[in-house]
């Protein structure tokens, strides 16, 4: 059994964000920590996720993860190692996934934490291409816009951690094109050049669905929405019958204050008789085996490129989140401890 330390630093939400968040939102305090009870574990983290669904959870509305409770710590995705352990199959050293990040030290239960081998990808691999962003990629284009080689694909968000993925894996599976949206020129040229997709625009260099016409002129077959919004519309008018959008995301519509408008073309998916469906990640865990053999393997070939944008330091976590709902993450965000 490794020290255990006093304390912990935990950032706890304190008061419901209006809008966009702001730094004072949230609070960086202490916390005892104690030896783990049976049954349970206690991890050091070493690396924790911020994700965009997180902010839905910053607002005290029904969905389908609870929202934080204020003066609590927040919690999702991390990883670290376990530096005391009274649960069986768990001992000091392991390296473990589990769900209480935003905090140094998780008192976790063991029955929710899963081993990881640092030795097959770096830790923060598990928090990524390999993780949930990685199952939610593959999970939202094989299975739910059944992809099949020769579609068309069209990704808002595209230089983020799901977008950067689904092009990628659609070009390995043969998609015919890869179309992919992002907001600065430097994201654009990326996509093309290390990701290889076919076409890219900056969406704030003019109308989204101009843009897409002239990058798709046969109209796409799958649509990968992250961002909703005027994507949502224009991924609407250009695809083909029959065409299929997951609904991943709606990071442009996250920190409104009023509801937004829903597509005002809507009507088209009747005659053109599309589907929309939305993704959650946890109806696809059967996929979870075929999933790290298909995407380990394309990592080691070299086929696949997973990118992470690292802050370092918890008491950098928030500004870590409030970049990544800015766009100013290239593949996924990390807030690593490891400093």
């Amino acid at each position: 059994m490794s020290q255990i330390p006093a304390a912990s630093r935990e950032w706890h939400l304190i008061r419901r964000p209006q809008g966009w968040p702001v730094a004072e939102d949230f609070a960086l305090r202490e916390a005892p920590v104690a030896a783990p009870a049976p049954g349970r574990i206690l991890v050091r983290n070493l690396h924790m996720s911020v994700d965009p669904y997180m902010r839905g959870r910053m607002n005290d509305v029904k969905s389908y993860v609870p929202p934080f409770r204020l003066d609590h710590p927040m919690d999702g995705g991390a990883v670290g190692e376990v530096v005391a352990s009274a649960a069986e199959g768990f001992e000091a050293g392991d390296h473990v996934l589990h769900g209480l990040g935003w905090r140094e030290y998780a008192d976790v239960d063991a029955a929710h934490a899963t081993k990881v081998d640092a030795s097959l990808a770096p830790l923060s691999a598990y928090l990524g291409v390999l993780g949930m962003p990685g199952l939610t990629a593959y999970a939202g284009l094989f299975e739910v816009a059944s992809f099949k080689e020769g579609d068309s694909v069209f990704v808002s968000g595209a230089a983020g951690a799901v977008g950067s993925l689904v092009g990628q894996f659609a070009k390995i599976r043969g998609a015919a094109r890869v179309i992919g949206s992002a907001g600065s020129d430097s994201k654009v040229e990326m996509l093309k050049d290390k990701y290889g997709f076919d076409a890219a625009f900056n969406y704030k260099n003019g109308p989204v669905a101009k843009q897409l016409k002239e990058a798709a002129p046969e109209g796409i077959d799958v649509y990968f929405d992250n961002v909703g919004g005027d994507h949502l519309e224009a991924a609407i008018s250009s695809l083909n019958v029959h065409g299929r959008a997951t609904l991943c995301g709606a990071i442009a519509q996250y920190n409104d204050t009023e509801p937004a408008p829903g597509p005002r073309n809507l009507a088209l998916a009747i005659g053109k008789r599309l589907r929309l469906q939305g993704v959650l990640v946890g109806d696809h865990a059967a996929l979870q085996p075929q999933f790290v053999e298909d995407v380990a393997g394309w990592l080691r070939s070299g086929r696949l490129v997973a990118d992470e944008t690292v802050v370092e330091g918890i008491e950098n976590a928030t500004e870590a989140f409030l970049g990544m709902l800015r766009g100013e993450n290239t593949g996924k965000m990390i807030v690593s401890f490891t400093g």
